[in-house]
């Protein structure tokens, strides 16, 4: 994000950047989407705890 905000950058440049931050985008997209359902997955075992295992199979072992 930094390197969007020099000045003295050539259209060339620019248009390097700017896909870089997209690739960059495209890469932190799905990595916070996990961080945000293992959050939500913890959620709900904190309020129910092991009444929700059988359906965490990934916690709880397998689904039945």
């Amino acid at each position: 994000m930094e390197r969007l905000s020099v000045d003295d950058m050539s259209a060339e440049q620019l248009e390097i950047e700017v896909k870089r931050a997209d690739a960059m985008v495209s890469i932190a997209n799905p990595i916070t989407g996990n961080a945000d359902l293992q959050l939500k997955t913890a959620k709900l075992f904190a309020e129910y705890g092991n009444n929700v295992l059988p359906m965490l199979p990934e916690i709880g072992g397998k689904a039945e």
